[in-house]
Formats: structure tokens, C-alpha cells, sequence
């Protein structure tokens, strides 16, 4: 592909991809701001199912899914930036932690340390799945991998690591209260991967543009995978600059 026949789409080192959502190198553009309110509310909203408690007082809820799909969705910045301000709202005085709880009691609670998770889990699951964006890996199964390790192993080493420190229980105590929990979990992150998988399908630039580079001959290639594939598909559609 001739460099001058991309010059319209090729500005300061990115692809302009038509159709782009996402300017990644303006972290507070209207469109950011509106990604990172729109995912804080449904992490939020997700409170709003009451949950199952077992004897060892932590909930299950739908949280976990939603703070996964935020990162998974968003990438790792937005996706923990959702999180924090669902965090900063509740702590403020919102009742929308678990069990409808709000305020500073919850974070000095056993499940602070899952609060604190939260947002370390948004971070990873999306760093994750946006390392399998600009690699052109990204497929269900490798999201599935993604909010695996954000959730299972992550989240989990935060949260009862604190539960465990909070309690004064014992590393094998611990993991019997933490064993009936592991059920729900695998579902939720299916659950996430699944409707992450989907978001990017339906905007598949919302993690933001490959990048490319010039050849020595003129031509711009991508120092991706996916724009190869995507190229010649998107040379005919009307470029869009970036916000």
C-alpha cells in the first residue's frame, strides 16, 4: 500500500482508523469520559441484585463481572478509572458496594481488600486484553485467559490475602471460606469475557488504531498484525481524524 495514498490517514505516527472511537493520547476526551461513567454506573448498578452470602460474610454479587468488564472492555487505564470512580461515589456516601453499603465501614470491613481488588483487577484484565489487541490475538478464548488471571488469581490473592490478614485465620481456613465461591467466579468470567468478545467485535478500535511505519521504499506497513488484515478493508471508507 503506497504511502501517499494513505497520507490522509496516517498523522503523527498512528493510523486514523474510520469509524475510530478512541483517542488514546487525549485520557480525559469526551468520549473517555463518557466510556469511564457509563462503566462505573453499570459496576454500580450491578449492586442492585442482592446477592448470596455463605457463612464466611463475603457476598457474592454480580461486581466481579462487571469490574472484569470494564478493564476487558476498556483497556487497562478506562477500565481502572470506571472502577475508581465507582469507588470514590460509594465511598462518598452512594450505597452501591455489596449488600447496598456505602461509606468508609466497608473498606475496613474482611472484603476491603476486594474493594482495593477492584481496581487492580480492571488494570490487569485490560492490559491483558489490549497486549492481545496490538498482537491481532484477541479472540474469545484468549479473553477468557485474560479475566482469568485478572479474577482467579489476582483479585483472589488481593482480596483473601486481606480476608486472611483482617480475620486472623489461617492460609487453609481461608481457602475453605474462599472454595465455595470458585463456582461463581469461573461463571462470572466467562460471563465478562464473553460480553467483552462482543464489544470488541461490534468496535473493533475501542482499545485504539495499530500502529505502522514507514518502509524505506514508501510504504506503510503495521508494526501489528491486525492492520495487514484490516487494511485493505478500511482503504476505501472515509478517514477520520483523531479527537
Amino acid at each position: 500500500m503506497n504511502a501517499r495514498g494513505l497520507e490522509s490517514e496516517y498523522r503523527g505516527g498512528h493510523l486514523i482508523i474510520p469509524g475510530s472511537l478512541m483517542d488514546l493520547r487525549h485520557a480525559l476526551s469526551p468520549t473517555n469520559t463518557a466510556l469511564i461513567a457509563v462503566f462505573a454506573g453499570l459496576i454500580a448498578a450491578s449492586t442492585l441484585w442482592p446477592g448470596a452470602e455463605l457463612v464466611s460474610g463475603v457476598p457474592i454479587t454480580l461486581q466481579t463481572m462487571t469490574v472484569l468488564l470494564a478493564g476487558a472492555a476498556l483497556g487497562p487505564w478506562r477500565g481502572a478509572a470506571a472502577v475508581a470512580v465507582y469507588l470514590i461515589v460509594g465511598t462518598a456516601g452512594a450505597p452501591i458496594f455489596s449488600g447496598r453499603t456505602s461509606g468508609f465501614a466497608p473498606w475496613a470491613g474482611p472484603t476491603g481488600g476486594f474493594l482495593a481488588g477492584f481496581v487492580v483487577c480492571a488494570f490487569v484484565a485490560g492490559a491483558l486484553v489490549q497486549r492481545l489487541h496490538r498482537r491481532a490475538q484477541l479472540t474469545l478464548s484468549s479473553v477468557v485467559g485474560a479475566c482469568a488471571v485478572a479474577s482467579l488469581l489476582v483479585l483472589n490473592l488481593i482480596g483473601w490475602g486481606f480476608f486472611m490478614l483482617k480475620m486472623g485465620t489461617s492460609l487453609q481456613d481461608t481457602a475453605a471460606f474462599a472454595a465455595p465461591f470458585l463456582v461463581g467466579d469461573i461463571i462470572k468470567v466467562f460471563v465478562a469475557a464473553a460480553a467483552a468478545a462482543a464489544v470488541h467485535r461490534a468496535y473493533p478500535n475501542l482499545l485504539g488504531s495499530p500502529r505502522v511505519r514507514r518502509t524505506g521504499t514508501g510504504d506503510v506497513v503495521s508494526d501489528d498484525a491486525a492492520v495487514g488484515k484490516s487494511a485493505a478493508a478500511e482503504a476505501d471508507l472515509t478517514p477520520t481524524a483523531l479527537a
